[in-house]
């Protein structure tokens, strides 16, 4: 046996634990130093999602300017109905309120006086009558003797004179039987105009005098009806302006009612401005066929432009506010948003006029504003500006679009 050979055994042994050892520690070195260098290296960042917004395109019509205003209405015609003679009122032929027609009674004044002075004035007409045949007999015989030198010419001229005298009064007794049987026809009051009455303010059994007292009712006109309101200086400069000839719009809402249902016309526009409100009095006539407007009811008065114009609208959900500026987001043609000041106008029909700061065919955001900034990108979701047609999605042609 060996021994050289089983002592350097155990040595050769230890060599190759130590080396398998050792090439365990460099793996794992490695695998740690690997580990250690991809961890070093930051994931990248996902790419933000555009926000889904609402989008329109502006509305482009041609549009009248409209002008609210504050009036009362007033009847075309208003009577206070005053006795012309005096007497003893007898009879009220009408119930308070009611509506009458041109010619109907209304009250009724005792008329037997009158009846009585104008059977006494007939009467001196006749004696006036029968004087002027007596002096007209009396002349013709007396120019018969004159020719003759039968009677004196004295006495000629005044049989001339008492004939004259005998027509004049015959003229007086006529017109005395005028004046009679119009104060009898005064006792019989009728309406002057048609209308509506108000109450009565005299009853049966009051003596109504022609010179004092109060009126026995007022009348008021009700097939057509005024409305007065107030116009500034601008409006009166741009719009109304009797010199322009412009045949103005003008419509009347009362104020249980929802717009302005009922169209009239300008009928007049005072002649002087008021220095101390700087406003201008305006009259507009308006039909009233079921007596529904009503002297001294308030009215809103809208008054329209004489010519249309170009304008271009927008829904107020699509306005910003920044401070004291009124911005709305347009989207362009890469669906990125950009800042655009705007000056708006009235309303029309809902939506708000644009006086400056957007032209037609723009497309701005309607609807989540507020998730998106100036020059972010965006979802475009079309919808309709106002109540139109909803306009068909390109990719989904079943697709459903919204209206704001």
């Amino acid at each position: 046996m060996n021994t050289s050979d089983t002592s350097s055994s155990p040595h050769l042994n230890r060599r190759v634990v130590l080396a398998a050892a050792l090439s365990g520690l460099l793996l794992t070195g490695g695998g740690i130093a690997a580990y250690s260098a991809r961890a070093a290296v930051p994931a990248a960042a996902p790419a933000p999602q555009a926000a889904q917004v609402d989008t329109a395109e502006v509305v482009h019509r041609a549009i009248t300017d409209w002008h609210d205003f504050s009036g009362r209405l007033e009847a075309v015609d208003r009577v206070e109905i005053r006795p012309q003679v005096s007497g003893i009122l007898t009879q009220v032929h009408v119930q308070d309120g009611s509506t009458v027609s041109k010619g109907d009674l209304l009250f009724t004044i005792d008329p037997r006086p009158f009846a009585a002075e104008v059977a006494r004035v007939e009467a001196q007409l006749a004696a006036a009558e029968s004087r002027v045949a007596y002096t007209a007999s009396d002349l013709a015989r007396a120019e018969r003797l004159i020719a003759d030198n039968a009677v004196s010419r004295r006495d000629f001229e005044e049989k001339q004179n008492a004939a004259r005298d005998a027509a004049a009064n015959v003229q007086a007794a006529r017109a005395a039987l005028r004046i009679a049987r119009l104060n009898l026809e005064y006792t019989a009051i009728k309406a002057p105009i048609d209308g509506r009455l108000s109450r009565a303010e005299v009853t049966v059994g009051n003596l109504v005098s022609a010179n004092s007292g109060p009126a026995l009712t007022t009348l008021v006109s009700s097939r057509r009806i005024y409305a007065a309101f107030d116009v500034d200086e601008q409006t009166f400069l741009k719009s109304v302006n009797p010199a322009s000839g412009a045949r103005l719009p003008v419509h009347l809402g009362l104020a249980d009612q929802d717009g302005h249902p009922v169209e009239g016309r300008i009928h007049s526009v005072d002649n002087r401005l008021d220095t101390s409100s700087g406003t201008i009095r305006v009259r507009a006539i308006f039909d009233n066929p079921g007596g529904q407007l009503i002297p001294g009811l308030y009215a809103r008065i809208r008054l329209g432009s004489g010519t249309p114009r170009e304008a271009v609208l927008i829904d107020d959900r699509a306005v910003g506010t920044d401070q004291d500026k009124r911005f709305v987001l347009v989207v362009d043609g890469d669906n990125k948003t950009a800042y655009r000041e705007v000056h708006l106008g009235n309303q029309q029909d809902g939506l708000r006029i644009v006086e400056n700061g957007l032209k037609p065919g723009e497309r701005i955001v309607v609807n989540g504003l507020q998730r998106v900034r100036p020059g972010d990108a965006v979802m475009p979701h079309p919808v309709a500006m106002e109540g139109s047609t909803p306009i068909a999605a390109v990719a989904t042609p079943h697709a459903m679009k919204t209206r704001i």
